[in-house]
C-alpha cells in the first residue's frame, strides 16, 4: 500500500472481495424498505436481499439515507490518529449530500487534528463508475504517486466518466424526483424504455425505445459513439457493466459489449467485469437497471 488511504461512500458498488483486496474503506449508506427503520447496507441487509424485496413488492418505493457526519468523523479520526493521509471519493453531490457531509466532518476533525490531511472529492459520478474511480485511486496509491498528485489526477479524469444505461421502469426515477412525474406516467403507459446517460454529475435522456431489446440496442450505440469520439486506444479507459436483478441478462449483454470493443479496435483489454448495482442506487433505478460505465484512466507516470 502507498502513502494514503482510499475511502469511499457506499455508492461505489465494488464487490466485497475487491474492497478487502485493495484496502478500501467504505462508509455505508442506509436504506428503508418502504417504511420502518433505516437499514445499513451490507450490514443489516444485503444487496441480494434488497432486490428480492423490490421484485416482490412492486409499486412500493424504498428510500435511502447518506452516512451521517458522525459516521465520517469516526473514520477520519482513525486516519488522523494513525498519522495517515486519505482521499475520500463521494457520489456526485447532484444526487446526495454525502460529499457535503464528508466536508463538514473534515472541518470538525481539524478542530482536534489541525494537521490532518484528508481530501474529499465530489466524483461527479456514482455506482459502478464511482467504483472505477476508487480503483484508479488505489492504482495511483500502489504506484507510489503522492497524495497531493493523486488527488489532482483523479480530478483530471473526472470529466471522462459516463454511464449509459436503461431501466425496467421509469417509475423509480420519477418517484425519487430524478425526472418529472408526468414523464414517468407517460412512459409507463406507453411501455417506453428510457435510455439514460450520466455525465458531469447529472442524468440526461439519451433516447427512448419501445421494449427492452431496443433500449439495450440504444444503450450500446450511445456507448459506441462515445468511445469512438473520445479514445484512440483500449489502454486509455476502464470499462465495466452494472446490473440490478438480472445477472444472466448482464452476461449476455457483456458478449455484445465485447463485440462492440472488437469492432472499434479496442479488443484484448481483458475481462469486462460485471458489477452488482447496490441497493443505494437501486432505490432510484429499480431492479432492472443495466448499463455500461466508462472512465478514462489516471496517469501513473
Amino acid at each position: 500500500m502507498g502513502g494514503f488511504r482510499v475511502i469511499t461512500d457506499g455508492s461505489g458498488d465494488l464487490p466485497q472481495e475487491v474492497i478487502r483486496e485493495r484496502g478500501i474503506t467504505v462508509i455505508n449508506f442506509f436504506v428503508m424498505l418502504g417504511g420502518g427503520d433505516y437499514l445499513q447496507q451490507n450490514v443489516d441487509i444485503s444487496d441480494d436481499g434488497f432486490y428480492e424485496w423490490m421484485v416482490t413488492h412492486p409499486g412500493v418505493y424504498p428510500s435511502s439515507s447518506t452516512p451521517s457526519t458522525q459516521d465520517y468523523l469516526k473514520v477520519f479520526t482513525e486516519v488522523a490518529k494513525a498519522g495517515e493521509k486519505a482521499i475520500v471519493l463521494c457520489i456526485t453531490e447532484k444526487f446526495s449530500n454525502s460529499y457535503q457531509t464528508a466536508k463538514i466532518a473534515v472541518d470538525l476533525l481539524h478542530e482536534d487534528y489541525p494537521d490532518a490531511e484528508i481530501t474529499v472529492i465530489n466524483t461527479m459520478v456514482n455506482t459502478v463508475l464511482q467504483g472505477l474511480m476508487v480503483l484508479e485511486a488505489c492504482n495511483l496509491r500502489d504506484a507510489g504517486v503522492s497524495y497531493e498528485e493523486a488527488a489532482r489526477r483523479l480530478i483530471e479524469i473526472r470529466p471522462s466518466g459516463r454511464i449509459f444505461f436503461t431501466i425496467g421502469s421509469i417509475d423509480y426515477l420519477a418517484h425519487g424526483g430524478r425526472i418529472g412525474k408526468l414523464a414517468g406516467k407517460v412512459s409507463s403507459v406507453l411501455s417506453i424504455r428510457p435510455v439514460i446517460t450520466l455525465k458531469e454529475g447529472e442524468i440526461f435522456l439519451g433516447g427512448v425505445a419501445r421494449g427492452r431489446a431496443k433500449s439495450l440496442d440504444k444503450t450500446l450505440k450511445n456507448a459506441y459513439d462515445y468511445l469512438k469520439e473520445t479514445f484512440t486506444s483500449r489502454d486509455e479507459f476502464e470499462l465495466c457493466l452494472g446490473y440490478g436483478y438480472a445477472y444472466d441478462e448482464a452476461v449476455e449483454f457483456r458478449a455484445r459489449v465485447e463485440a462492440m470493443l472488437e469492432e472499434l479496435g479496442f479488443g484484448g483489454g481483458g475481462e469486462i467485469h460485471i458489477t452488482h448495482i447496490s441497493s443505494v442506487i437501486a432505490v432510484h433505478t429499480g431492479p432492472y437497471a443495466l448499463g455500461i460505465g466508462i472512465l478514462g484512466k489516471a496517469r501513473l507516470d
